[in-house]
C-alpha cells in the first residue's frame, strides 16, 4: 500500500524497500498474517504520535463513574430512611451510581418482598435523578438493587470536575511563577543646606 492507502500490488522485499527508501517513507507491515504479507509505506514515527494524542484525547472524554453503596435496614423508621434517601441524592447529583442493599435478619430473611418493595419505594423516590439499571435480586441474606444517574447527569459532572481541574491548574501555575524584582534605585546623596544671603546696604547702615 502507498502512503495514500492506494494499492501498489505485489512486489518484491527488494522493491518494496527502494519504493520506501524513494519516497523517504519507512515500510511498516500491516497485515502480517496475510497471505502474501500487507506492507504500508507512511511515516511511522508520525503515525506512533497521532495514535497517542487519540489515545491520549480517549482517555480524556472517559467519564470515570464512581460505585457508591448504601445499606438500609428491613424495619428502617422514617428519620433513618429520609437520612440514607438523601446520600442516595448527593450520589446520583455527583454523577456516581449507587448500589443499594437491604440486610435481612433472622425471621426476616422469609419475608423478601418487603424487601424488594423498600427498594422500589426508593427507586420512585429519586426518580428524577437516576434509574434503575440492576432490578432487586436476592444476594444472600440480602437484596440488591443498583441505582445510576441519568446520561446528562454523569456528564454534566464530568464537566464540573474537568473545569476545577483546569482552574486548579492554572492557579497553581500563578502561584509557581517568579516574582519580579523591582529595578534598583540609587538613594540620593544628602543635600547641604543653602547658604544664607549677604546682607543688603540697608542692614548693613543699620548694623
Amino acid at each position: 500500500m502507498g502512503p495514500e492507502g492506494e494499492q501498489v500490488g505485489i512486489v518484491s522485499i527488494g522493491e518494496a524497500l527502494r519504493l520506501a527508501q524513494d519516497s523517504e517513507l519507512d515500510l511498516v507491515e500491516v497485515a502480517p498474517m496475510a497471505r502474501p504479507p500487507v506492507v504500508k509505506l507512511m511515516d511511522y514515527g508520525k503515525f506512533k504520535y497521532e495514535a497517542a494524542q487519540k489515545e491520549r484525547e480517549a482517555r480524556r472524554n472517559q467519564t470515570q463513574t464512581v460505585i457508591k453503596e448504601m445499606r438500609l435496614r428491613l424495619k428502617i423508621d422514617p428519620h433513618d430512611y429520609e437520612t440514607k434517601k438523601g446520600h442516595v441524592v448527593r450520589f446520583l447529583k455527583g454523577g456516581d451510581k449507587v448500589k443499594i442493599t437491604v440486610m435481612f435478619r433472622g425471621r426476616e430473611q422469609s419475608r423478601p418482598e418487603m424487601g424488594y418493595r423498600l427498594l422500589q419505594r426508593l427507586a420512585g423516590d429519586v426518580t428524577d435523578l437516576g434509574i434503575v439499571e440492576s432490578n432487586p435480586k436476592q444476594d444472600g441474606r440480602n437484596m440488591v438493587m443498583v441505582i445510576a444517574p441519568h446520561r446528562n447527569q454523569a456528564a454534566q459532572q464530568a464537566q464540573i470536575v474537568e473545569r476545577k481541574k483546569a482552574k486548579a491548574a492554572e492557579n497553581a501555575g500563578e502561584e509557581s511563577a517568579p516574582a519580579v524584582d523591582a529595578p534598583y534605585e540609587k538613594p540620593l546623596a544628602p543635600q547641604a543646606p543653602p547658604k544664607p544671603a549677604p546682607p543688603g546696604p540697608e542692614e548693613a547702615d543699620q548694623a
